[in-house]
């Protein structure tokens, strides 16, 4: 068979498939169209494609590439008289008892993660406080996460087993960098205090709400990633009693008027005297962070004078905070990305 010849075939099934699939009223007319002309076993395009053995090998290339630009188009067409018959009975009986007054269905629309509400809810408060909410990076040194923090090198809070740790720098041969400093995922948003000192000269009153890591064993109360709000005033004469004064406000703007603080003591590195917060509102006390007066020496670290200036500092659990406001019995909600538990804050 000639070139000439094999392409005036196809031609000629083009036409008149395409005219088949335009002229089709209904879908049983148009599959039988369908097989007729496109049938795997026994339709007429199957037929052709044989003929292409019958080419001769030079013609070969150009037959068979005119016989791929007709299968296409010929798909093409079959595809858009489905889609008119189709439109055709969508538009049919359906339009005709199309009643206007009955209400559409209302999408689904999302939310902001309730840890990011509260996130949000928490800066308004205490903004309401005159707290300026700063940032800091998440990648610490271990100047800003322990040094500046009054945490000595022999702590245990500097073991690798309770820090996450990052490779030092390295050259390109992959060695250490000499003298390479180590870095960390930051275990604590006093970090961002300590930055916030050193560049600011006091009075002093900030919190910031961020992630922190620790390798913790997730349980209802613990997770290896969570996020603190972080509280620090720096000024002269700042006592226990504006740190208490700040959390009861704090509390009983979050939860309710019959929140209660109380302050159990306890020792951090970076306070003196130091305390554990708890709270109880609804059905007992339960453990929310750390506060007290801002170490001496954390003072020295950023340069400020002790015998002039005092402050304190708190540290509070985001996912706490907001586990015990909506009744949740376990943070790890919070992370399982289940729209079913979502959904309850939209």
């Amino acid at each position: 068979m000639s070139l000439e010849s094999f392409i005036a075939a196809l031609d000629a099934f083009s036409r008149e498939a395409a005219a088949a699939f335009a002229s089709a009223e209904n879908e049983e007319s148009l599959e039988a169209a369908r097989v007729k002309y496109l049938g795997a076993r026994s339709g007429q395009l199957k037929d052709l494609q044989k003929g292409l053995g019958q080419i001769a090998p030079a013609d070969r290339p150009a037959a068979g590439k005119r016989f791929n630009e007709l299968k296409v188009g010929i798909e093409e067409a079959l595809r858009q008289a489905t889609a008119r018959l189709k439109q055709g009975s969508a538009a049919g009986p359906r339009a005709q008892h199309f009643d206007p007054t009955i209400p559409g269905t209302r999408r689904r629309i999302g939310c902001l993660h309730p840890l990011t509400q509260t996130i949000a809810e928490l800066k308004d408060i205490m903004g309401r406080l005159g707290f300026t909410a700063a940032d800091g990076p998440e990648v610490e040194d271990e100047r800003h996460n322990f040094e500046a923090l009054n945490i000595p090198p022999e702590h245990p809070a500097r073991d690798a087993l309770d820090n996450f740790y990052l490779a030092a720098a390295e050259t390109t041969a992959g060695a250490a960098s000499p003298g390479a400093k180590a870095r960390l995922l930051r275990s604590q948003t006093s970090t961002v205090q300590i930055r916030v000192m050193e560049q600011t000269t006091p009075p002093i009153r900030i919190i910031s709400c961020g992630r922190v890591y620790r390798p913790d064993t997730a349980d209802a109360t613990h997770y290896p990633m969570f996020h603190q709000i972080e509280g620090l005033l720096i000024d002269r004469h700042v006592t226990m009693a504006d740190l208490k004064s700040v959390l009861r406000l704090f509390a009983r703007s979050f939860f309710a008027d019959d929140v209660h603080i109380r302050f159990r003591p306890s020792f951090f590195p970076f306070t003196e005297p130091s305390v554990e917060v708890d709270m109880s509102w609804r059905d007992g006390w339960i453990e929310m962070g750390g506060a007290g007066m801002v170490d001496p020496n954390v003072l020295q670290a950023v340069g400020y004078d002790p015998e002039e200036y005092s402050g304190f500092a708190f540290g509070l659990g985001i996912e706490r905070v907001c586990a015990r406001r909506h009744g949740v019995t376990d943070i790890r909600e919070f992370f399982k990305n289940d729209v079913r538990f979502l959904r309850q804050f939209g």
